[in-house]
């Protein structure tokens, strides 16, 4: 795991335990699904949950993360700025966001993967320009 990433798994986890919620465990699996669809995103030039194929977003993080258990569910954030965007600043904005922040405060998560990719010329939707695409990838199986 990068330093970025770290940085934003530790404000992740700050933000959680700030507002009472357990913190949540690196999984390779899920950094492995949030690598991918960023690393897709930021070369194809688009910019959503759905990946490039048109699969659904937990279909392709169960490619990563299967369902092998009773109980299995999993949640996505994305977000693309600037290059220069701090991990502090990136989580900030998901907290800002009803929906990113719902998913950030799930008690259900227990696991999560966070990748971002950044670009100095990212084509399609990004218009050539420096960006930094993030996908946090959340997960629980019991």
């Amino acid at each position: 795991m990068r330093a970025f990433d770290r940085d934003v798994l530790s404000n992740v986890n700050a933000f959680r335990q700030g507002n009472g919620v357990r913190p949540l465990r690196l999984s390779t699996r899920l950094f492995s699904s949030a690598t991918q669809h960023s690393t897709e995103m930021a070369a194809r030039g688009y910019f959503s949950h759905t990946s490039a194929n048109g699969s659904r977003f937990d279909r392709r993080i169960a490619h990563f993360y299967p369902a092998n258990s009773r109980y299995w569910a999993v949640g996505e954030n994305l977000l693309w700025s600037s290059p220069d965007v701090s991990a502090a600043a990136a989580v900030q904005m998901w907290e800002h966001s009803p929906e990113h922040r719902a998913n950030l405060l799930a008690a259900r998560w227990r696991e999560i993967g966070i990748a971002a990719v950044h670009v100095d010329a990212a084509p399609g939707m990004y218009g050539g320009r420096p960006t930094t695409i993030i996908t946090a990838d959340f997960g629980a199986r019991r």
